[in-house]
């Protein structure tokens, strides 16, 4: 298949690492010109000279902006047409001892975000007859976990927030999906699984007795990789996927128990 993002334009919020970055170079060797998003300008510029190094010829802006907490992002990258909202928190927490503070913090960070450049960057498309716009969900969305369960439910919201903007761009040729992502490795994930397996194990015995004791239904049995996420995000921002809109695609490593997506 050739994805050809060419002339494209695709902002990932929260790409300095991990998921988001390798999102925005998955989507920059496919040949969109990427907006990198982070709260510091220093993050932003370490993370487009990691992407540069993987992808030379890359077409990169830089877009330093808390997205969470203002609208800057709109002057930085005012034309936008692939919307990639992958910014979001986690954390392991007790269900009962989550304060309404910390309900509100995840909601605002990681559904609110989405719904607001949604609202900013969906007239556009429309108007132009053409945009792709995917929320990075979790397969927490489905199966919440007992360790976090405001993180959980942020991420089921964020799937009806999918649903519910794909309704009101049918038919203009832009398309809005939910990608339930699995565990997957990345800095982040490291300090949560040390939080819940001894501190002293080895890497890679962690990371399987944490998928043993607290991902046991993972058909894969490993922790995802960034790229393997990118992979799936970078197709459904191409023309090839112009028929799926209004999904939850799955890339969870079988983790969700069910047969359909």
């Amino acid at each position: 298949m050739q994805l050809d993002l060419s002339g494209r334009t695709a902002l990932v919020t929260g790409s300095t690492q991990g998921i988001g970055l390798a999102i925005a170079t998955g989507l920059a060797k496919a040949g969109a010109r990427v907006a990198v998003n982070g709260r510091g300008a220093a993050g932003v510029d370490a993370a487009i000279e990691k992407l540069i190094e993987a992808v030379p010829d890359a077409q990169v802006i830089a877009a330093p902006a808390d997205v969470a907490a203002d609208d800057r992002i709109t002057e930085l990258v005012p034309h936008v047409d692939i919307l990639i909202n992958n910014l979001g928190i986690f954390g392991a927490q007790p269900a009962l001892e989550v304060t309404d503070e910390e309900w509100r913090r995840y909601f605002d960070v990681n559904v609110l975000t989405a719904v607001r450049l949604t609202r900013a960057y969906l007239p556009g498309m429309i108007e132009r007859g053409w945009g792709r716009i995917q929320n990075i969900a979790s397969d927490s969305a489905v199966v919440i976990p007992a360790e976090m369960i405001h993180y959980g439910v942020s991420k089921t919201a964020l799937l009806g927030v999918s649903r519910g903007f794909a309704k009101e761009a049918a038919g203009t040729g832009v398309t809005v999906n939910s990608v339930i992502a699995g565990p997957t490795h990345t800095g982040g994930v490291e300090d949560f699984v040390y939080q819940l397996v001894d501190r002293d194990l080895p890497w890679d015995q962690a990371q399987r007795e944490f998928m043993r004791l607290h991902r046991p239904q993972s058909l894969l049995q490993r922790l995802i990789e960034p790229e393997e996420i990118a992979n799936l995000v970078v197709y459904l921002s191409s023309p090839l996927a112009s028929a799926t809109t209004g999904a939850a695609v799955r890339v969870d490593g079988g983790y969700v128990d069910s047969i359909v997506p």
